[in-house]
């Protein structure tokens, strides 16, 4: 088994529906262990678009990255995700953040996510659940990575919840 770190995002449509219905589909195919608040979030990357609704779950799994990965694209087509080109307004978006103790790469995925130390709307999130898990390349605790993010989007905790934050 492995752990996982997964960020879910929302900006189209019902966000905070498209997560439930995420999360509920997640469910069918991997362990789920515990749950981030979630956030609402000014877009990355891109200014013109509605904010994001963001969570962050661990999950166990015993399917490699690449296999994660398209499980997970299946769950995005299933809740309305089209073929998209990168920043644009999305009903679900599902990134493999961190798989707990190792990196990985290809030309299809990178783990840890490329863009993790430098997304305060993932770090946020990630180390209200994981902050003493541990980057694999740069060494440092999810923690220490949110308090030297240089990103200063709006990171807001709303009343939204998934589930209990621990099951």
């Amino acid at each position: 088994m492995f752990r996982v770190y997964l960020g879910l995002g929302s900006n189209v449509g019902d966000r905070f529906g498209f997560l439930s219905k995420a999360t509920k589909e997640l469910e069918k195919i991997v362990k789920l262990k515990s749950y981030s608040s979630v956030y609402e979030t000014a877009p990355w990357g891109a200014e013109n678009q509605n904010k994001f609704l963001n969570v962050v779950l661990e999950i166990n799994t015993e399917f490699y990255p690449i296999e994660l990965l398209e499980r997970l694209q299946q769950i995005e087509v299933k809740l309305g995700r089209r073929k998209h080109s990168h920043m644009e307004p999305r009903t679900i978006d599902i990134d493999i953040l961190l798989y707990h103790g190792w990196s990985f790469e290809n030309n299809k995925l990178s783990v840890p996510h490329p863009d993790l130390d430098r997304r305060r709307f993932v770090l946020e999130p990630l180390s209200e659940i994981a902050p003493m898990a541990v980057h694999p390349i740069l060494g440092k605790t999810m923690i220490s990575l949110l308090r030297h993010c240089r990103d200063r989007n709006l990171v807001m905790r709303t009343t939204y919840t998934i589930k209990e934050n621990k099951i």
